[in-house]
């Protein structure tokens, strides 16, 4: 059965020689980009009309009304994990400067006995020129279309560019110098009408965008002319970062291509290989644990996206019915009217129930692979009743990052994504603990948010602390009016704070100054390359600052050291954990706002603050909580201190 897509929607692809046809109506610049497993492009994997051919994938040699893609994914290098197929308007031929002004191109996905796999209608286009209209990639060892439909007003440079290739404006300027001339001698001299295209792409026995949304997987309703988000591992804080692109390059990634993921295990015919622990690429089972654990958080929100668009699909459709019968007065009223109408809310029920099968297929899969995974988890990644941390042992090397807590969808509660950071940290943590930040703070008692605040703080620290090897890694902590002191208890009684917790006015200043100098100093060494002037007894190893009950204890200079700490610290190894509600800090204006923007938002009760990079779901966050009577968490500490103290010995 051929499946109709929508943007972002996936479908597997049995066969692994295609043909891709495109319908656009009007000369198009057909390309194919080829990226690895970071989603880096080479200047090599580019087929274009004037390099038509790459291993594996060949593309028209001028530009066409209906170019054609020839793929055969066997051929392709081992090294390539996504074939992207690209379309741009050639620029000096006298037609249409973007696509908004065209029919909307129509994509076709064909197996090798002639078969349509899945297609593609690339709607609500504007004033883009080049875009990316499908993605064939590599998933649990078998192949995948994927419908993108991203367009880019800047043309195939600004294309190139987003993809990560150099010199992205050279290669765009000559593609279309090529393309140009080829292009005049394609357009034939009889104009097509836009109705005459849309015709011609989408025919009579097509079936509806709403039935397109239900036939497939996963899927994303992006804007168009916006963006995508960069193809690297994402993070979850990555939108809460305004400005410019984030780059999620790990610091100790190797460039080499890593060795290949083991293969999925085979399944019945008919469904998906069985999910294995792993299976994504890295030169570690960590990094390859680490990739599959984003995958799973990309496949969950483009599912939900997928549902969610279908449906809102299925209501507009079912809206337009009822006001077409409403518009007419001979159906308003009588056996008719009454007809039309449930006719219309039966159509809506309809593929609503199959937007929710489709979904409910994809949860299945992500919650056996979630089943496999979450037992494999390493500590760092693990929640604290994993079995890993009864046989911890102190690491010697830091790992690539660190598990903060659980992510889920209103669509499926139960599906819990691990919500990863990396680490190093680049920016510290604010634990919120305001009553107004969510439903749940509000129907819960001031003192007892207090309360649970601190302990997520403190089970953070506690998390960090077991991660890093001995004596790389110190807390210290604030706490001015000793309120916090039932829940530091596991820190202090383990010995696994630097000293006792500050109280008061004076201790909070002394603990400020003296991370303060550590800022000055190893900044300036740094800065003037003399690491090996720094004071013997300096520690240069990572600093956590836990600060609770803010801003009691704080004068007009601590909160400006806390500011530099917070703006200068990360660059340096010294991380800020607020304990706070950010209602107590309004006496201070507009000075603390920027410490609260800098600071990665988590909260001690679940609450939906967090977006992806995707399609920007609000993903509700719940804190990793220590099971009730257990003593993990003191054991851990417990090792910390002691292989600390062997260390220093």
């Amino acid at each position: 059965m051929t499946a109709e897509l929508v943007r972002g929607q996936n479908h597997p692809l049995p066969d692994s020689r295609l043909e891709i046809r495109v319908s656009a109506g009007h000369p198009v610049v057909a390309c194919a980009t080829c990226s690895d497993e970071r989603g880096a492009v080479r200047e090599e994997w580019v087929a274009h009309p004037g390099a038509t051919g790459l291993p594996g994938v060949e593309v028209p040699e001028r530009a066409e009304r209906s170019p054609r893609f020839a793929v055969d994914l066997d051929a392709v290098p081992a090294e390539v994990h996504q074939v992207n197929v690209l379309l741009a308007l050639p620029v000096g031929t006298g037609g249409p400067d973007r696509f908004g002004v065209t029919a909307a191109p129509f994509v076709a996905v064909m197996a090798k006995d002639g078969s349509e796999l899945a297609s593609f209608t690339i709607t609500g286009l504007d004033t883009e020129t080049a875009l990316v209209a499908v993605e064939l990639y590599r998933r649990q060892g078998a192949w995948k279309v994927r419908a993108v439909g991203q367009g880019y007003a800047g043309g195939l440079a600004q294309l190139l560019a987003d993809q990560g290739m150099a010199q992205a404006d050279r290669m765009a300027a000559a593609i279309q110098e090529t393309a140009a001339p080829r292009a005049l001698r394609a357009e034939p001299a009889r104009l097509h009408t836009a109705a005459d295209a849309a015709g011609a792409a989408s025919g009579p026995d097509q079936p509806s965008p709403a039935d397109a949304a239900l036939t497939g997987g996963l899927t994303t309703p992006q804007p168009s002319g916006a963006d995508p988000a960069p193809p690297q591992t994402p993070t979850p804080d990555a939108p809460q970062m305004p400005g410019g692109p984030i780059n999620y390059a790990h610091p100790r990634r190797q460039s080499a291509p890593p060795p290949p993921a083991p293969a999925a295990q085979p399944g019945e015919p008919g469904r998906p290989p069985a999910p294995v622990a792993g299976d994504a690429s890295g030169w570690s089972m960590e990094e390859r644990l680490y990739n599959q654990v984003w995958g799973m958080f990309e496949d969950l929100a483009r599912a939900v996206a997928a549902y969610r668009s279908a449906v809102e699909f299925a209501e507009n459709r079912m809206d337009k019915e009822l006001d077409s019968v409403l518009s007419d007065p001979r159906s308003r009223i009588g056996s008719t009217g009454d007809a039309a109408r449930a006719a219309a809310r039966a159509k809506c029920e309809q593929l609503t129930d199959q937007a929710r099968q489709v979904l409910d297929r994809d949860l299945a899969q992500l919650a056996a692979e979630s089943e496999v995974v979450e037992p494999a988890l390493p500590p760092a990644f693990a929640r604290w009743d994993n079995p890993c941390w009864h046989a911890y042992r102190v690491p010697m090397e830091i790992p690539m990052a660190l598990r903060l807590g659980d992510l889920h969808l209103p669509e499926s509660p139960e599906l819990r994504i691990p919500c990863l950071v990396r680490l190093p940290l680049e920016r510290g943590l604010w634990v919120d603990s305001g009553r107004s930040s969510s439903d749940a703070a509000m129907a819960m008692d001031e003192a007892q948010l207090r309360r649970l605040a601190v302990d997520s703080a403190v089970a953070l620290a506690a998390r960090l602390l077991a991660v890093y090897p001995p004596g790389e890694f110190t807390v210290h902590a604030i706490d001015p009016a000793g309120s916090a002191a039932a829940s530091l208890a596991p820190l202090v009684d383990s010995g696994a704070l630097a000293g006792p917790p500050a109280a008061g006015a004076q201790g909070v200043s002394a603990v400020l100054a003296k991370l303060t100098e550590r800022v000055d100093l190893v900044t300036m060494a740094v800065r003037g390359g003399a690491a090996d002037s720094l004071p013997p007894g300096l520690d240069t190893g990572e600093q956590l600052l836990i600060v609770n009950d803010f801003p009691h204890g704080f004068d007009d200079r601590a909160v400006t050291q806390l500011r530099y700490l917070a703006d200068e610290g990360p660059a340096v190894g010294v991380h800020l954990m607020m304990v706070a509600d950010r209602e107590d800090a309004t006496a201070y204006g507009p000075v603390l706002d920027p410490l609260w923007r800098s600071l990665l938002r988590v909260t001690p009760v679940p609450d939906d603050h967090l977006a992806d990079p995707w399609v920007r779901h609000a993903w509700t966050y719940e804190p990793l909580t220590v099971p009730e009577g257990s003593d993990v968490l003191r054991q851990v500490l417990t090792r910390v201190t002691e292989a600390r103290r062997s260390w220093n010995r």
